[in-house]
This record gives structure tokens, C-alpha cells and sequence, in this order.
């Protein structure tokens, strides 16, 4: 099965900003984990440790990781970087998601 996860030119450069006051080697992880209002809460957080089950994507210029478990929610789904009246925020466009709450951070299958 071919896993594909796409990140966003405008998602590429806050990453960038954010890792230039990071460790050398930190990236991005993702991750899915149990509850939020939908069921699924996304999880965001700078990472320099990497394991044998886990996944890189890399697209312009930047490393996403993501564990093996995480990978079969977030198949196929894109990562942008949005600025609205709400704020500034990463959003993930999951394919794989039945619903989501209103504030983007949880979804359901």
C-alpha cells in the first residue's frame, strides 16, 4: 500500500520558522490519538527522536514524521498552513474523516 500525505508550500515555511529555534535534526510530528469532541484529536509536536516505525514525508524542503498507528488515519490527507479572521493555524485535510468539530483539532470515521 503506498502512504501519501502532502504538505503545503505555506506549511513548509512556518515549519521552517519554527524549527530555525529548534534542535538541529528536530522535525514536525503528527500524530492521532484517542478523544477530542469528534473522537480523533491531532496532535502536533517537535520531535528530534525517530523510531523504527515511524514515517517521513519530506516536500519542500521540510520532514513531517508520523508512528505507524497514525499513518492509517492520515493516509492520503494534506497539511496546510491557514491565517483567517480565527487566527493562524496547521489544518490537516483528511480524506479519511467522517466529520470533524469546529475547530478542526478532532474528527470521527
Amino acid at each position: 500500500m503506498e502512504i501519501a500525505f502532502l504538505i503545503s508550500a505555506n506549511a513548509a515555511t512556518h515549519i521552517q520558522k519554527i524549527l530555525e529555534s529548534e534542535a538541529a535534526g528536530s522535525r514536525l510530528r503528527i500524530s492521532v490519538q484517542g478523544g477530542g469532541c469528534s473522537g480523533f484529536l491531532y496532535n502536533f509536536l517537535i520531535d528530534d527522536n525517530i523510531t523504527a516505525d515511524d514515517k517521513i514525508f519530506t516536500q519542500n524542503n521540510v520532514e513531517v514524521v508520523m508512528d505507524f498507528i497514525s499513518l492509517g488515519f492520515l493516509n492520503g490527507s494534506n497539511l496546510d498552513y491557514v491565517e483567517d479572521l480565527t487566527g493562524a493555524k496547521f489544518v490537516i485535510k483528511n480524506p479519511n474523516a467522517a466529520s470533524a468539530c469546529g475547530c478542526g483539532n478532532s474528527f470521527s470515521l
